[in-house]
């Protein structure tokens, strides 16, 4: 069985290209867009040299030692990674705001246990959590799809050499990798954010390292050939990474790029000889970048998501990203030199499984408690801050109270009496009075219909609607203020990432999958039209109209697009007897500004004010009620209320107004409920 054991410079120089692609992807996210490429090449090297690895020991003695295998693994990478985790959970502590620390320990709990990327997985379908601030630890979700692999992937190796040799273990490797790029391609056209980290989408990219580790050997190539397969091969990486972007349907059959350009390099190198790229690849500086690659993933980002709290800054200057990149190098080379290359051959473990397994799981105890003890911490914060909020909230310059007109307050965007939102703040929360999410007008199993009695059992109720995506949701809190001094039923019909509007829908901030668009498309018409049937006396609909795209083909407007399928919809609740009121969206907050500006900035809020033709650019669904000719039709356009004259804010009235990228806080909200009222014509209050 042929094999190849020689260091190979040009691996090391893929492994400087990924992680340098996937850090300045993180740096500056719109020059390098698809940097996250960067993770696909260390996948296919992955599979290459742990299946060289396996396919050596299995050829000379016909078995594989799981024991020692599973030990060096955990040796080589456990280390460094447990002390950036344990890092993570006493920085999360002492630098970021505390409504973080909660999903901080569940992540890094979930990392620990190399079970990451199925939590984000799970998340990625929970429309709320696409607005969450980033973890410390959400790039562990690669770690843990590698982590997963090698534990499989030497007992199918082993089963399949032992039925029918090497030709047994191409044969089924090559039919892993058909079925789960197969796999991948559907996922990422039906559930593309899941499909981006669950481990059998990624199974094929480690296939595609093994093949080569398999096979390259049999197919030897002449300088010329490897040169150009290498020049292709670096050519397909650095164009993707150029290239794609957030928008792109990865990884899906684009995947390929970076995956069969990483098996290009590695195939060209299987030749000996030095090629056209030697001088360049083998360089020093190329080949120490390669070297601390696993640290230098490690670290940086947990560096970037702390910098603006350490610096004070909401977004860095390129003087302190060039200075944070620094430092993420110079501590990349501490953990490289002192804890991973001490960690694999330190005396105690480097001859024993057992003591290894034993020290692995310390460790992961370790961070398990600490992971609890933050969990803790936040619960008792969370205690304080409820009782906080309850003070103060009926003062004439409170929250939007702050903005109205001849409200004399003086310093309507001073800093917040709680800077920092706890669970009583989220936009989503839902009194007593609203029963439990039905079955009707199901979403594939989501439910999405929900009815709340504030009629106190009265005679004939008038009955509301509240109907859209979570932008619709984030004004329920003001409404159901209203519903409760009015007596009105109020029911309520939320789909994340679904525009109620009859429109060629194809998906929420770029393509979403098939299934996501079918299931909003028929909810909605469904939903819509169960509405009119209803005859209520109130409609009130929103959405994020500006990041839902509509195409029908036709090439016209969105603008155009979505006032024809509004007025499907309205045109049919005004026929049926509904009062029609769309609630313009508010200004922008995670689109123009960092999500956490004001927690950055909780002195001086005012900091984080955005001009505000940037913060409310044109809304569709906006313009669409403004120029309707539909007398039922109204629009509640409130945006003086979260803006002066020339910049919208991010706390107004001494109450934060966002409570994360795209939703209002809860607190902000019911102080609009007055200017509702008054758009409604109600003064009974």
């Amino acid at each position: 069985m042929a094999t190849e054991k020689h260091f190979r410079t040009d691996i090391q120089a893929l492994r400087a290209i990924a992680v340098l692609a996937v850090v300045l992807n993180h740096l500056w996210p719109e020059g390098l867009t698809g940097g996250y490429v960067g993770v696909d090449v260390f996948f296919v090297i992955s599979g290459y040299l742990i299946t060289s690895h396996l396919n050596r020991e299995v050829g000379r003695t016909g078995r594989i030692r799981l024991g020692k295998f599973y030990a060096r693994r955990a040796r080589r990478l456990l280390p460094a990674a447990l002390l950036v985790l344990l890092f993570s959970l006493v920085t999360a502590y002492f630098v970021l705001p505390f409504p973080r620390w909660e999903s901080n320990a569940e992540e890094i709990l979930a990392s620990a246990f190399y079970v990451q990327n199925w939590l984000l997985a799970a998340n990625s379908v929970d429309y709320s959590a696409l607005s969450a601030s980033a973890s410390l630890a959400q790039h562990y979700w690669s770690l843990s799809v590698e982590e997963q692999f090698y534990l499989f992937w030497p007992l199918l190796l082993l089963l399949l050499f032992r039925l029918r040799g090497w030709r047994a273990m191409t044969t089924g490797v090559s039919i892993a990798g058909v079925a789960s790029l197969a796999y991948c391609v559907y996922l990422t056209a039906t559930a593309k954010e899941a499909a981006y980290f669950v481990t059998p989408v990624r199974v094929w990219e480690f296939a595609i390292g093994a093949l080569l580790a398999l096979c390259a050997l049999k197919v030897p190539l002449l300088k010329r050939e490897s040169g150009i397969a290498s020049g292709v091969g670096f050519a397909l990486i650095i164009g993707s990474a150029v290239l794609l972007d957030h928008q792109s349907a990865f990884p899906g059959w684009l995947a390929l790029l970076p995956t069969i350009g990483t098996g290009l390099v590695i195939l060209g190198g299987t030749r000996p000889a030095a090629q056209w790229h030697t001088r360049v690849t083998a360089a020093r500086p190329v080949q120490f970048l390669g070297g601390i690659s696993y640290s230098l993933y490690l670290w940086h980002w947990p560096l970037l998501v702390l910098a603006p709290f350490v610096l004070g800054s909401a977004r860095l200057s390129l003087w302190q990203q060039l200075g944070l990149l620094a430092v993420c190098v110079f501590v990349a080379w501490l953990t490289k030199v002192y804890v991973e290359d001490r960690g694999l051959t330190w005396r105690p473990l480097a001859h024993s499984a057992r003591a290894t397994f034993a020290a692995v799981a310390t460790g992961m105890a370790v961070i398990a408690l600490a992971s609890t003890s933050l969990t803790w911490a936040y619960d008792d914060e969370v205690a304080r801050t409820e009782v906080a909020a309850k003070r103060d909230t009926v003062k004439v310059c409170h929250g939007a109270a702050a903005l109205a007109p001849d409200s004399g307050c003086e310093n309507p965007f001073g800093p917040a009496k709680v800077p920092f939102l706890g669970p009583s703040s989220e936009y989503h929360q839902r009194p007593p009075e609203c029963g439990d999410w039905l079955g009707t007008h199901l979403a594939g199993e989501t439910k999405t219909v929900s009815v709340c009695d504030f009629s106190g059992g009265a005679p004939r109720p008038k009955v509301a609607w509240l109907v859209g995506d979570s932008h619709a949701q984030q004004w329920q809190a003001p409404l159901f203020d209203l519903a409760r001094d009015q007596g009105w039923v109020v029911k309520l019909g939320f789909l994340g990432a679904c525009p109620m509007a009859d429109i060629a829908y194809r998906g929420f901030r770029g393509a979403s999958g098939d299934d996501d668009v079918a299931a909003c498309t028929h909810w909605s018409r469904d939903l819509a039209s169960s509405i009119a049937a209803e005859r209520p006396a109130y409609v009130f609909t929103s959405f994020y109209a500006r990041q839902e795209t509509a195409d029908d083909g036709s090439g016209r407007s969105q603008l155009a697009q979505y006032r024809e399928g509004l007025n499907t919809y309205w045109s049919a609740w005004t026929a049926a007897g509904a009062k029609v009121y769309v609630l313009a969206d508010p200004p922008l907050n995670g689109d123009v500004r960092q999500p956490d500006c004001v927690s950055i900035n909780a002195q001086n809020p005012a900091a984080c004010g955005v001009a505000r033709e940037r913060a409310q650019p044109l809304d569709p669904l906006t313009e669409a009620a403004r120029t309707s000719r539909d007398p039922d039709v109204g629009l509640i356009e409130l945006t003086d209320y979260f803006c002066d004259a020339t910049q919208c804010h991010g706390v107004v009235g001494n109450v934060v107004v966002y409570y994360d990228a795209d939703h209002m806080n809860r607190e902000y909200a019911r102080t609009l409920s007055p200017m509702i009222a008054a758009e409604l014509g109600i003064t009974d209050r």
